[in-house]
């Protein structure tokens, strides 16, 4: 029995490969693990490490401690372990025994009790003092010549009554953050039990069995062997002869109560233990599988070659992720420093994005969509299929009859006149006519202004997708300003309309205007008195009489027309004696109107024919 120590030492050396292997790669795995904690959650690579699960008090701290060789973790009567705590086992060449925190870079603590209250001093910042859990981690790194290398996460144990500050809930998130970690196929599995409890039972193997179910990837921990019924042994727990795991069982004594509260070593603690599977014969033949350091070896062997297994997916995993990691990096650009260099990259953007919005609307650019109409393309499609259709397709007058133009412009001139006068009822029309063209101009406008916020958003740079606020800032410069135009282009509109309704030129030879007309009427008269039909008056007289007329399109507005001159509509028109019914009923016809008809009444039938125009969407 004497020489069982030399005989491990003897078993730690006869693996050559394995202890300079776990020497080499567990500490990268460490660094990668210390990387990828302050990415936090934007790391989606698992890394390899051991995650040691069990009820409260089943004896983790104690083993933990011993794994290290120094008590340095926190003790109480209850919970005691209330943040993930990542521990790393790094050992050295030396004889310095120190520890180091991730969160206080360079700064080494040689004296454990330090650690322990520093360890302490965070649980209470992230969890409160009074018992409350967090699944913020804390990372630990130890480096010891006494140690071997292995990485392990201790968890919070798993509780079933809330005590202190604790929801509830307590239990149902602590196993959420155990699960966690041991979902994760890279995850090995330590599961705690102590030996004076039924394993059937165990917390930690029940919920390493819902992780694991096939058992691959746990190890059974049997602890507190020394405080069993008397008559009773952990031999067929350790064989795993009631519960099976592919990775094994080993078996640990733990200092006690008593031990702790009078500062037994676990040195001291260490040589108890052997003592103990020295003098119990029903562990004979079980070397490999009692006592912390055959755990340490184990765990450090089955971590080495869990990291082999691993290790292929990881790299590829990896490589992966640094090749979308450096498309990313190339598409931000080299950095620029200099407020010179800021201010040419932000010209070159804007010119860029200049450029691309003027080759949208000319229709040069190479972008553009050739399945839909885009840029300058649907701008034109706007103004001459939407707006322009939309007004060809309307009749100003298909409502509108003889009679009720005939008696708006008996309205208009009064019953007195023997003569009537067509300037003013003529003016009143094409006023009425040009006021309709403002509601649709106005949608068109409106349909242009949309087209070109499309186009604005259409166009940016490719260079903007490395400043996001840039980009957000620009489509709002572009969008208030694109609005401040449309304001002013609305108003511009309503002036042009308005000038249109303002102004009819009645001096234009073609306008036969009211003074004219009686002057054609007065040579009519003369003509007859000096015995010269109407019909063979001089054809100057006959051409003036033809040119007053109002030309009726049957698809456009109202508009004058000349028999001499160019038609600014074609198909059927009507004329002055049209309206009048003939040179001979004339005067009939305007008696009739006058003594049958109010003067109200024609214009509230005529309503109607000046109803709004409104544009037909534009399809998507």
């Amino acid at each position: 029995m004497a020489d069982e120590p030399a005989t491990n030492t003897t078993a730690a050396q006869s693996q050559p490969s394995a202890v300079p292997l776990g020497g080499s790669v567990i500490p990268l795995v460490n660094k990668l693990q210390d990387i990828f904690a302050q990415l936090g959650s934007q790391s989606t690579i698992e890394l390899p490490q051991v995650a040691v699960v069990g009820s409260q008090s089943s004896g983790k701290s104690s083993v933990l401690e011993a794994l290290v060789g120094r008590d340095f973790l926190p003790r109480g009567n209850d919970i005691c372990t209330r943040r993930p705590l990542v521990l790393q086992l790094l050992q050295t060449k030396t004889d310095e025994e120190y520890g180091e925190f991730l969160h206080l870079p360079g700064k080494r603590f040689y004296d454990f009790s330090e650690i322990r209250r520093e360890i302490q001093a965070q649980t209470d910042k992230e969890a409160g003092g009074n018992k409350g859990v967090s699944d913020k981690q804390i990372r630990l790194k130890i480096f010891s010549p006494h140690v071997l290398d292995i990485t392990l996460v201790d968890l919070p144990g798993i509780t079933k009554v809330p005590v202190g500050e604790q929801p509830a809930d307590i239990e149902a998130r602590i196993r959420t953050m155990i699960m966690s970690y041991i979902k994760q196929p890279s995850c090995l599995i330590l599961a705690v039990t102590p030996a004076n409890s039924d394993l059937a039972n165990s917390d930690a193997l029940q919920i390493a069995g819902i992780a694991d179910p096939d058992g691959y990837r746990t190890i059974g921990i049997i602890t507190k062997l020394d405080i069993m019924d008397r008559g009773t042994d952990a031999r067929n727990l350790l064989l795993g002869k009631v519960i099976p795991l592919r990775l094994g069982y080993v078996g640990v004594v733990n200092r006690s109560q008593e031990d702790i509260m009078f500062n037994r070593s676990i040195k001291d603690a260490l040589v108890a233990e052997e003592k103990f599977f020295r003098s119990r014969p029903v562990y004979n033949g079980l070397a490999d599988r009692c006592g912390v350091p055959q755990l340490a070896k184990k765990l450090n062997q089955i971590l080495v070659q869990h990291i082999k297994a691993i290790l292929p997916g990881l790299k590829s995993r990896i490589s992966s992720a640094l090749v979308s990691v450096a498309k990313e990096h190339a598409s931000y650009g080299e950095i620029t420093e200099s407020k010179a260099g800021q201010g040419a990259l932000l010209l070159n953007i804007l010119s860029k994005y200049s450029e691309a919005f003027s080759s949208m609307v000319e229709g040069k650019n190479e972008e553009m969509s050739t399945s839909e109409l885009s840029g300058g393309a649907r701008i034109h499609y706007i103004f001459q299929s939407i707006f322009v259709k939309s007004l060809e397709e309307v009749d100003p007058c298909e409502d509108l009859t003889d009679d009720d133009i005939r008696t708006a412009i008996q309205n208009a001139t009064g019953p007195k006149s023997a003569l009537f006068v067509p300037d003013v009822p003529f003016e009143v029309l094409i006023r009425r006519q040009i006021a309709r063209l403002l509601d649709p101009s106005l949608q068109c406008a409106r349909f242009i202004y949309d087209e070109l916020m499309k186009i604005s958003h259409h166009c940016l740079v490719n260079e903007l997708q490395r400043f996001p606020v840039l980009r957000k800032r620009m489509d709002e410069v572009i969008g208030n300003f694109l609005r401040e135009g449309l304001e002013p282009s609305e108003t511009m509109i309503g002036h042009i309309i308005e000038m249109e309704m303002d102004y009819i030129n009645t001096s234009h030879p073609n306008f036969i205007g009211g003074s004219k007309a009686v002057e054609i009427a007065l040579q009519q008269i003369k003509s007859s008195k000096d015995g010269v039909e109407p019909d063979k008056a001089p054809s100057s007289e006959r051409s003036l009489k033809s040119r007053a007329i109002l030309a009726r399109q049957g698809r456009g507005p109202v508009g004058l027309a000349s028999s001499g001159g160019n038609k600014r509509s074609s198909g059927s028109s009507w004329g002055i004696s049209s309206i009048f019914g003939g040179s001979d009923n004339r005067v009939s016809a305007g008696k009739e109107s006058v003594t049958n008809k109010p003067f109200s009444e024609p214009v509230q039938n005529m309503e109607h024919a000046f109803a709004m125009i409104h544009l037909r969407e534009v399809s998507a």
